[in-house]
């Protein structure tokens, strides 16, 4: 039996947030709101982080400490770039401890510009300050959670990082110098989400953010003794008084058993629509949500899904593996869409360039809504670290707050205001609809997606994984089965090329996450 046939044995009404399942708990935020793009995050973050008297925990697939947090703003307190910034903040509060967590092997993206400043202030901070690399994860997974934790009073939860390429504001403006990166080139426009919350969100943010800090080094943070009120003024909440899931993939690695509440809550509260499904995504690749949409859409009277996805991946590998990948659930759901009832798109500016989306959201109905760091694919449901907070609304006035956040959205895609998207719902009585008659030939808006026909190695390839595994033993058994497909399709001299370039990237690997282990060991 699936995933998705244990959710469909439960009633569509039953309650989603159901820790043990798809939550680890629902703690009560105070104040909860939705931030979009890193504009709003960083300015947020930095007003927290000024506050800050006892400890901020940063967790996040990837730091980049020459990063601008305000580009173009001299009316700011301190420095505006990451590394010096949290400098400054230790110097200003004598008691403030500040440790920072990321992924180990993001350290190969960018293992000259990166690594040596991490180092270095590290070394120069003393004890005040803790960079650490955590390899405590699977061969080739990731820790792609992105977690910002003050006083264990605040906390951020999402998809964005503190690294390059991801600031942006929500205008999204074409030729934006602001977007200048650090090595001076210029970045394209960039969609992403984070979830900010207080109260007892916050500090259970803080216990998982502590829990990943202390099987990383092995050393135990203690937690503040008291709550201070960290909420930044720049942002006005969406919800108060608010039940937080707290949604977590883990895979299963030494002690740790396998966490999958991320995809047991993703394909409940799919299950349970009964009029719309909304979703943001990097990438549209998971089988088991792709099925589940599948077989919703190929029920008579099913919910709408309207999914925004960026136009291309980055790189030729990845659009030779997700966005192969997403080729093939499109062509899945296009074969069972017969009421016509899905849509996929990808954003457009004014200058008409394409809008990266970064950004990992699920809307509901207006029953439901999730922020997090995982995507639509295989990798977030069991392979990779993730962590994901939502909102189940438990009033009227919370089901219109999920409405008017997805509406936020919408009429930030289609250029217009959410008066005009909820007047258009109104008349059309459906979402695909309204996008449909808002969307425009020029200017910023909404894009269809063109479906690419795979070819039969293509699909070979992405149906084995080994890109995209959704557990380690999947990994491993995916790589020995496209090994025994593609054996007879590639000549015998492309696999001397092939096995010494691979070789080598292993034993490069292997060197440096040794070398990282035994730094973590020395210091931790």
């Amino acid at each position: 039996m699936t995933a998705y046939d244990r959710n469909r044995a439960e009633p569509r009404n039953a309650r989603l947030l159901e820790p043990g399942r798809t939550c680890c708990g629902t703690p009560r935020a105070n104040r909860f709101a939705m931030i979009v793009d890193a504009a709003e995050y960083f300015a947020a973050a930095r007003e927290a982080m000024l506050a800050a008297d006892d400890t901020i925990l940063l967790v996040g697939w990837d730091f980049d400490l020459r990063i601008d947090l305000a580009p173009g703003r001299d009316d700011v307190e301190g420095p505006t770039r990451l590394g010096p910034f949290l400098k400054y903040l230790v110097r200003r509060k004598p008691h403030l401890r500040i440790r920072v967590l990321r992924w180990d092997m993001s350290v190969l993206y960018n293992l000259g510009t990166q690594v040596i400043p991490m180092i270095a202030l590290d070394v120069e901070a003393s004890e005040r300050i803790k960079l650490r690399f955590d390899s405590n994860h699977p061969w080739s997974a990731a820790h792609h959670q992105k977690i910002a934790v003050i006083d264990d009073s605040l906390a951020f939860c999402g998809g964005i990082d503190m690294t390059t390429d991801r600031w942006d504001t929500r205008g999204h403006l074409p030729g934006d110098t602001r977007r200048r990166q650090p090595d001076g080139r210029e970045s394209g426009p960039w969609h992403d989400l984070t979830a900010v919350m207080d109260g007892d969100a916050a500090r259970d943010l803080g216990r998982i953010a502590r829990r990943r800090w202390q099987r990383a080094t092995g050393s135990d943070l203690p937690a503040p003794s008291d709550y201070r009120d960290r909420w930044p003024t720049c942002i006005a909440p969406l919800m108060e008084d608010v039940d937080v899931g707290i949604a977590r993939t883990m895979p299963p690695y030494r002690d740790q058993p396998r966490v999958n509440e991320v995809e047991n809550l993703a394909l409940a509260a799919i299950w349970s629509a009964r009029d719309t499904i909304y979703l943001e995504s990097q990438y549209f690749a998971s089988q088991s949500i792709c099925d589940a949409l599948r077989a919703r859409l190929s029920e008579r009277g099913g919910p709408e899904v309207v999914v925004v996805n960026p136009l291309s991946t980055f790189g030729w590998l990845e659009q030779h593996t997700m966005g192969t990948s997403r080729d093939l659930r499109l062509t899945e759901i296009t074969r069972a869409d017969r009421h016509r009832r899905f849509a996929i798109y990808h954003p457009v500016n004014a200058a008409r360039e394409p809008i990266y989306v970064h950004a990992k959201v699920l809307v509901v109905d207006d029953r439901l809504m999730r922020i997090g760091s995982s995507n639509i694919n295989n990798r977030s449901m069991g392979f990779d670290t993730e962590c994901d907070v939502a909102v189940e609304a438990a009033s009227d006035d919370q089901r219109a707050a999920i409405s008017d956040a997805r509406d936020d959205l919408l009429a930030e895609h289609l250029d217009t205001d959410t008066a005009t998207i909820r007047q258009t719902l109104s008349e059309t009585g459906s979402l695909l609809r309204t996008v449909e008659t808002l969307r425009r030939e020029d200017g910023r808006s909404l894009e269809p997606i063109p479906r690419r026909e795979v070819n039969s190695l293509e699909e070979t390839v992405t149906k084995a994984r080994v890109a995209d595994p959704e557990t380690p033993a999947q990994l491993e058994s995916r790589a020995t089965h496209i090994a025994k497909q593609a054996v007879l399709r590639v000549p015998p001299s492309a696999w001397v090329t092939a096995g010494a370039t691979g070789l080598a990237v292993v034993l490069a690997t292997g060197a440096l996450r040794n070398a990282v282990r035994r730094r973590r060991r020395r210091s931790g």
